[in-house]
């Protein structure tokens, strides 16, 4: 797979616990984006989560779309 075609996307929402991935409402995740590699999307991820720092409730994560599309390529990112 091409450096090009390793999407990722940025989103967050309310969670149950903060410790895991559970989100609140998830007609209410905030769907920031699609980016082209991990350090563009770190960024962006760095900006929201930073931003929602106070609330211990609010999560941002990074998904690799690129493994859910092809999980049998090796794990390099």
């Amino acid at each position: 797979m091409s450096e090009r075609s390793k999407i990722h996307l940025v989103m967050g929402g309310r969670v149950k616990d903060p410790r895991g991935l559970d989100f609140e409402n998830l007609d209410q995740v905030d769907l920031v984006g699609v980016f082209p590699n991990y350090e563009e999307a770190e960024d962006v991820w760095r900006s929201n989560a930073q931003r929602t720092v106070d609330d211990a409730e609010m999560k941002y994560v990074i998904v690799h779309l690129h493994k859910l599309l092809e999980p049998e390529l090796p794990a390099e990112d």
